[in-house]
């Protein structure tokens, strides 16, 4: 029973986690606080190569100040060209409106955390129903089956006289 609990647990954790995804916004609307991603263009790559190395396509972090002249960052990743991405643990950055192309703000995405709670669940009970989870589901295991006692008998060895 503890491990079907464990088990229900862990699901209903991953259906409860939500999903998240940038939505383009205007450079002076995100909030505060809020998460946003910047696209950085090629005048803010040459610009910003040491304070955040090169190839670098877009950043993201919690904006921490704004004013028409610079907006502050507190990166917590980084994203180049190749596909790479690194973590960053809130780093702040000072970014020029002339360093950036479009501005992202993260939302909670509905959609998505249906979709993503729907298939967890959906994997959980299947995995469950074909007894994949152990003492979950599944066809009982067989009784043990004992041999006939004629078989269990010792074996009488004769060894010659002499």
């Amino acid at each position: 029973m503890r491990l079907i609990r464990n088990l229900l647990g862990l699901a209903a954790g991953a259906a409860l986690a939500g999903c998240y995804s940038l939505q383009p916004v205007s450079a002076a609307t995100p909030e505060l606080g809020s998460v946003v991603a910047v696209d950085v263009n090629d005048a803010g790559r040459a610009a910003l190569n040491q304070a955040v190395g090169p190839e670098v396509r877009q950043l993201e972090g919690r904006l921490v100040q704004r004013s028409e002249a610079e907006m502050l960052l507190a990166v917590t990743a980084v994203r180049t060209f190749r596909g790479g991405e690194q973590v960053w643990k809130g780093e702040r950055v000072t970014l020029r409106p002339e360093y950036l192309g479009n501005t992202y703000a993260k939302r909670f995405s509905t959609g998505r955390t249906i979709f993503a709670s729907a298939l967890t669940i959906g994997a959980f009970v299947a995995l469950a129903y074909n007894g994949v989870i152990p003492g979950i589901g599944g066809e009982n295991p067989p009784p043990d089956v004992k041999p006939p006692t004629s078989e269990l008998r010792p074996r009488t060895l004769a060894f010659p006289q002499r």
